[in-house]
């Protein structure tokens, strides 16, 4: 091969690689002209932004922070350490919680249905207004009170007490007062020879005895 034809032929490649550079030159060209609208609009955009905050950030913030950061590295990896062992125990009591939190539900609205959680609040407000009636001493007063009545309820716990109190509430109630007529000394000992009125008249003389060990 001579060398004219060397010549042409590095011409031909050389043309080849000025036309390959043309048309990636033009297709450059032709997406910076595509992303130039696209372009403008985010600057402008991103000026906007950066307005927002211009009041509220100054560079010399973040070399603040930077030396902030820089100071307190051993606090920033203890802080870490700290995170990962929280993460771990998390992983660890996930699988508990996810047991344990539906039965926890569960109590909490079993007690809501029971009518628990609207007892409380009444009380609540019965305290409150108790506060408002009362001052700190009388409500004291009134708890040594409350002291006194649980112990009488402790004592009515009693079987024979509260067979006593049942007895004698029924008997009070069967009683009719309307029918009850003027008595004399002659009525009395004629109503004296019932069973019943000599049964009365011994819870009487009993109780008398009881209420004369009071003195």
């Amino acid at each position: 091969m001579s060398k004219e034809d060397l010549i042409l032929k590095r011409l031909d490649e050389i043309e080849a690689k000025v036309a390959l550079v043309h048309e990636r030159a033009v297709a450059a060209q032709n997406l910076r002209r595509e992303l130039q609208p696209v372009m403008n609009d985010a600057f402008k955009l991103m000026l906007h932004e950066l307005g927002d905050v211009e009041t509220g950030f100054q560079l010399e913030d973040s070399f603040e922070l930077l030396k902030t950061m820089m100071r307190n590295v051993k606090n920033i990896t203890y802080t870490i350490k700290q995170l990962e062992n929280v993460i771990d125990l998390w992983h660890t009591s996930e699988p508990l919680l996810k047991s344990t939190v539906p039965k926890a539900i569960a109590y909490l609205d079993d007690l809501e249905q029971k009518g628990v959680f609207r007892t409380y609040q009444a009380m609540l407000s019965l305290r409150a207004k108790v506060a408002q009636e009362y001052g700190p001493e009388q409500i004291e007063q009134m708890g040594d009170a409350f002291v006194f009545l649980i112990g009488m309820l402790n004592k009515l716990s009693d079987p024979k007490v509260r067979e006593m109190i049942e007895k004698a509430s029924d008997a009070f109630t069967s009683m009719d007062l309307r029918e009850v007529e003027p008595c004399g000394m002659f009525g009395m000992m004629k109503a004296m020879s019932s069973p019943e009125a000599k049964q009365g008249l011994g819870v009487m003389v009993e109780m008398t005895k009881t209420l004369g060990k009071l003195k």
